[in-house]
């Protein structure tokens, strides 16, 4: 786990949100995973590191924001709500609260 999910995996366990899976395999085929997820909800979180840095990583490299892209619709095709979060999204709180709202909106509409 790296150092932002980590972070993340804190802040949603001080705020008492459920726990999540994390490295969850939610695709029938492909080996991809989410960093955390609530599959009964079919909610993802997806914590991306390194938005701000110098050097492109694989994720924010052509190849590797191409790749991402395919994996994010997959999984809108499967059903899944997937929130992205940057890491200044997850030091400023505003990750846990868009997470939070998810939750409580699909509790909502299960209960209807």
């Amino acid at each position: 786990m790296s150092k932002l999910e980590k972070q993340m995996a804190f802040q949603i366990k001080v705020a008492n949100l459920p726990k999540p899976e994390e490295e969850f395999r939610f695709h029938p085929e492909r080996k991809w995973r989410f960093d955390f997820a609530y599959p009964d909800q079919k909610i993802a979180i997806e914590c991306e590191g390194g938005t701000w840095a110098k050097k492109a990583g694989r994720h924010n490299r052509g190849v590797g924001f191409r790749d991402d892209c395919i994996k994010y619709n997959e999984a809108a095709l499967l059903g899944w709500i997937v929130l992205r979060f940057t890491s200044d999204m997850i030091a400023d709180g505003k990750a846990l609260q868009m997470i939070d709202r998810c939750l409580t909106a699909t509790a909502f509409i299960e209960g209807l």
